[in-house]
């Protein structure tokens, strides 16, 4: 299928290959035919995703499908290089090639030079400086892909090549790689006393590796130039007005004059396509008046997006004599890569977070984040929080042994609750079950051994025909209680707007909220039709002339964009009832909206809710604004954080001691969730999200040596797949509503990406008795005497 820049299909691989018909809007429901039974509708029902019919089809409208009248194909020239200085750019070669159209460098940017989301530290082309293995140097546009790439590797850079700073303990005294220095933030928290001692000290240091977000489908945009000398820019974004403003400013354009349109979201573990890939698409579009398409390979995808930030972790934690917490000291170095990014949200994440969901009345925490020569770091899901989740659990481990207590026990002891104070000295006001959490999964059964199975049947480590030996197979069994926090933080100012418009019998939602798989445009279906009583809406497809909803991520959309959603529905129904209650003499509230009808209190009046709007439009636009946050302090204090989301992990693996080769037998969770809006889609995020979190424990970690990405592809980059995916068991969704989020509601599949790594550790922990300080866990920490 090809796909035109004004959302139409066609059969044909060009323009004029065959008449187009339209796509179905994101937001469409199944159509009548293709129903077996009624749809359930509304909050609480297992309502189907709104773009399962057109993924089944083939008809989703992503943005590798797209086609336009003339089109080019970009490519562009990449350093091989993670430290270098340029000495000359020859582009006559690439530009003299049959085919080729234009060719950019940053030269060719005529706005700010630079651009990043929250420092502009990035340029869009490398000028005198390269920073990192796979830095954009320059961009070619040709009428086919083949000839784009030719074009963009025939181009001639001469290097001076530099040494490489990749160790981040040794950024602090290294030359600056940036005119900024090489310290991106430093955040020292101090709580209690900080001379406090226990009677019993642990000590670890902890590794996590580089998690790659790794969306299925690769990056990919269409960038189509305007009448008014902008361009238009045709995205799987998930910021799209962010993106918008970023490349506006560096094409020198007021930002009215660039418009996203967000076209189909194939996957988002973290940020996809964003000014790094829109700024040469959209530079090339204007300097060739002509559509320009870039849809990039598995490596490109690999070497152009952040990835988690690799980090490592001191710890001493200090108990009594029982188990109980009395002091954490903590040094955390994240490895923030070339540029800013997201990086200092993930520190601040990972030092208020780093004591975990436990009482711990002191604390010392220092908390660095520093650039570096290896690839870029930023927004993955459960940025800093899971990094500092797998080492507090090690310690509370490690804790456990020494006092000779059951690892569960000494969790329990320390869980948090609602009312206590986090090191940051911010009060947890919303429901916080953390103990409730934990007796759920301590107390679910078990999965069987296969000890009465015959041997053959045995589904050992290292997977069916693997040459493991059933006696070298060890069982254990691990906790984890992890803890996120839902939106942004630290100040960040919160706001979506949603306009709905009832016309007759349908409505339609029109919000700037991307449904990148978390559910929105199904969940913004579902408050209509709750709130309205109206069963076919529509979700609009998302651009830049909406107003802003902010990025997907943290629970954001289902609280901040839902929340919009359902302020302007009730305006909208109040318009309804309004000239019904005034009939009637009668308050709108005495009104009640169920099942398609509209009943008054007393049964007097009963019609439906497709007579009242026969014949009318109706429409109203809300914004939805959460209370706002603090910076943290100079000393790690504020209130920074709007909510909080629990979970507990119960992992069970099989470890072959001898092989080191490990299975996660089963996950059993469970989770403070708030309030369950769609319980089919709620168990699906949940399901992915633990899925994630094995890969990130067991197989996930981009390699890199001396700043060279080494094999960008998933032949090395391990995915799990479904034969790695373990049993999983949701035991307890604990339904305690937060009184200031709509609906009650917390976000679901970031937790259990936090907490199930830490639980996959604690496992292989109990099996082979040996430390486990490293994520992902190599073989070779997994033999066990």
């Amino acid at each position: 299928m090809t796909q035109t820049a004004d959302g139409h299909t066609g059969a044909g691989q060009g323009a004029g290959a065959g008449a187009a018909t339209a796509t179905p809007p994101q937001g469409t429901p199944l159509p009548p035919s293709a129903r077996s039974e009624p749809e359930p509708h509304g909050l609480g029902a297992s309502v189907l995703p709104t773009d399962s019919y057109a993924k089944a089809q083939g008809t989703f409208p992503y943005a590798a499908d797209l086609w336009a009248d003339g089109l080019l194909w970009a490519a562009v020239h990449r350093s091989p290089h993670p430290h270098a200085r340029i000495v000359a750019i020859d582009t006559e070669e690439a530009a003299r090639m049959p085919g080729v159209q234009a060719v950019v460098t940053h030269a060719d940017v005529t706005g700010d030079a630079a651009h990043g989301r929250k420092i502009a530290d990035q340029p869009a082309f490398a000028r005198d400086v390269v920073r990192y293995h796979g830095e954009p140097i320059a961009a070619v546009a040709a009428d086919h892909p083949d000839t784009a790439r030719l074009a963009a590797a025939a181009i001639a850079v001469e290097y001076e090549v530099l040494e490489p700073v990749t160790d981040p303990e040794k950024a602090f005294e290294a030359e600056p790689l940036h005119p900024d220095g090489n310290l991106l933030r430093h955040i020292p928290l101090r709580y209690g006393d900080p001379e406090v001692s226990g009677d019993v000290v642990v000590e670890g240091l902890y590794r996590v590796g580089r998690q790659d977000p790794a969306p299925i489908g690769a990056e990919a945009a269409l960038a189509v130039p305007r009448p008014d000398g902008g361009v238009e820019i045709y995205t799987a974004t998930t910021d799209p007005h962010t993106d918008r403003d970023l490349a506006a400013a560096c094409f020198g354009l007021p930002p009215e004059q660039v418009k996203i349109v967000v076209t189909g979201v194939p996957g988002a573990m973290g940020d996809r396509e964003d000014a790094g890939l829109h700024v040469p698409l959209g530079l090339l579009a204007m300097r060739t008046g002509c559509p320009v398409k870039i849809a990039l390979n598995r490596e490109e995808s690999f070497l152009s997006h952040t990835h988690r930030h690799p980090t490592l972790l001191r710890y001493r934690h200090h108990a009594d004599s029982e188990g109980k917490l009395v002091k954490v000291e903590a040094q955390i170095l994240l490895d923030g890569g070339a540029y800013a990014d997201t990086s200092a949200d993930a520190l601040a994440t990972a030092v208020s977070f780093a004591c975990g969901p436990y009482v711990v009345p002191h604390a010392v925490i220092d908390g660095w984040v520093v650039r570096t020569n290896n690839p870029p770091s930023g927004h993955v899901r459960g940025e800093g929080s899971l990094q500092v989740c797998a080492a507090y659990e090690g310690q509370m481990d490690k804790l456990a042994e020494r006092l000779g207590l059951d690892p569960a026990d000494v969790r329990a002891r320390n869980a948090l609750a609602t009312g206590d104070l986090l090191p940051t000295g911010q009060t947890v006001t919303c429901p916080a079950p953390v103990g409730e959490l934990l007796d759920a999964v301590r107390e679910a059964p078990l999965p069987p051994l296969p000890k009465d199975a015959p041997e053959e049947d045995w589904l050992l480590p290292g997977g069916p025909e693997g040459a493991g030996d059933p006696s070298a197979v060890r069982r254990g069994v691990g906790y984890a209680l992890g803890m996120v926090h839902l939106l942004g933080a630290e100040g960040t100012d919160e706001v979506s707007t949603a306009t709905v418009k009832v016309n007759g019998p349908v409505a339609t939602v029109m919000c700037a909220a991307v449904e990148a798989g978390q559910g929105f445009d199904t969940l913004a279906r579902q408050i209509v039709q709750d709130v309205l009583g109206i069963d076919e809406v529509h979700v609009a497809s998302v651009d830049t002339d909406q107003p802003p909803s902010g990025a997907s991520g943290r629970g954001r959309h289902t609280w901040v964009s839902g929340g919009a959603v359902e302020r302007a529905a009730k305006m909208v129904r109040t318009q309804l009832l309004q000239p019904l209650a005034a009939k009637f003499g009668m308050s709108t509230e005495l009104l009640s909206v169920a099942d398609g009808k509209i009943t008054s209190y007393d049964g007097v009046l009963s019609t439906t809710v497709a007579e009242v709007l026969e014949g009318k439009e109706l429409w109203a636009t809300a914004q939805c604004r959460p209370h706002p946050t603090e910076p943290l302090d100079a000393w790690g204090q504020g209130d920074a954080f709007v909510g909080l989301a629990f979970a507990a992990v119960r992992a069970v693996v099989d470890v072959d001691i001898e092989l080191g080769s490990v299975r996660v037998v089963e996950v059993a969770l469970a989770q403070d969730v708030g309030a369950v809006l769609n319980p089919r889609q709620l168990r699906a995020r949940l399901e992915a999200g633990i899925t994630q979190g094995v890969g990130a424990a067991l197989t996930e970690h981009l390699r890199v040596a001396k700043g060279q990405v080494r094999h960008p592809d998933f032949t090395a980059y391990a995915l799990p797949t479904a034969l790695d995916a373990p049993d999983i068991r949701i035991v307890k969704l604990v339904e305690e509503r937060d009184v200031v989020a709509p609906f009650g509601a917390k976000a679901a599949s970031t937790v259990p990406v936090v907490t199930a790594p830490a639980a996959v550790a604690s496992a292989v922990r109990a099996a082979t008795g040996r430390p486990v300080n490293r994520l992902p866990i190599r073989p070779q920490a997994a033999v066990g005497g």
